[in-house]
């Protein structure tokens, strides 16, 4: 199976479960939508949603926004992440829009990206929700790790990297769509901690989910009295383990006797192996 033909069955599936994908955050106009989205950075939509309402209150247009100073804003943001950065990115955003664009939040990605606070993920968002952008694909936190766990793109080790993959294997028209539900998929059931592949409709095409099946399966009577990891290469217990990099990037437990990485844990029997895993 090819990543086109993965990614066709992937959409499918997903519809199947997310009827309404569409963002999170609460908002009525553009001038809201990029308040919302700059808040967003680093900081979940649920957090967002409490603090928007108070903030639109005090500054209800694009115009408010810009006439006040960060100091007035930071009181009403102080609850999601870089509080300070974004007070400042938020009024200086305003000031842009209302001085070198007439007052109307720009429509295309090469503008959006001039606006303080406006990166390259931001003005995707802001250009597909707000205006119907087909060239646009967000890559954020949800997108990059579920994009490389089952198997969309191929060792995409940034976010450019994972856009021009998801790019390649869905078809233009759907990239808003896919992006929604790439989003809604990571932050509910193919979350960062541990994925709830029980829940997940997408075992038979994903890939970090067929790595999982391949993983030493637990061993029975070990003795933890005797240390802490067992090594299965040379039937040892010992306490103190060290590391070693496997053939896939990722970093495993390994025996300090022999060097071996098929090493369990002497109290549950569960292996120490990982699965490789993309964060960012």
């Amino acid at each position: 199976m090819n990543r086109t033909e993965r990614a066709q069955i992937v959409l499918e599936k997903l519809r199947e479960v997310i009827p309404r994908p569409q963002s999170e955050l609460a908002f009525v106009d553009e001038y809201q939508l990029i308040v919302a989205v700059i808040l967003s950075a680093q900081c979940t939509d649920a957090r967002v949603n409490k603090v928007t309402p108070a903030l639109f209150d005090a500054f209800p247009t694009l115009d408010a926004m810009a006439e006040a100073t960060p100091e007035q804003v930071f009181p009403l943001i102080r609850s999601v992440s870089y509080p300070n950065n974004k007070s400042k990115h938020l009024v200086g955003m305003a000031q842009r829009v209302r001085d070198d664009f007439g007052g109307h939040i720009p429509q295309t990605q090469a503008d959006l990206v001039k606006l303080p606070g406006v990166g390259r993920k931001t003005a995707q968002v802001v250009s597909s929700v707000a205006f119907d952008d087909d060239d646009a694909l967000p890559v954020d936190t949800h997108v990059f790790r579920v994009a490389n766990r089952i198997g969309l793109v191929d060792g995409a080790d940034t976010t450019l990297k994972v856009e021009r993959g998801l790019k390649a294997a869905i078809p233009r028209g759907t990239w808003g769509e896919a992006h929604h539900l790439l989003i809604l998929h990571g932050r509910y059931t193919c979350i960062a901690r541990k994925p709830n592949c029980e829940a997940c409709p997408l075992p038979p095409v994903c890939r970090y989910y067929e790595r999982l099946q391949k993983l030493p399966t637990p061993l029975s009577g070990l003795d933890p009295k005797k240390g802490k990891y067992y090594c299965k290469t040379h039937d040892g217990y010992f306490s103190e383990a060290t590391t070693k990099t496997d053939r896939h990037g990722t970093e495993q437990t390994a025996c300090p006797t022999c060097g071996s990485m098929n090493v369990f844990l002497a109290k549950t029997g569960e292996t120490t192996k990982k699965v490789r895993d993309y964060r960012v």
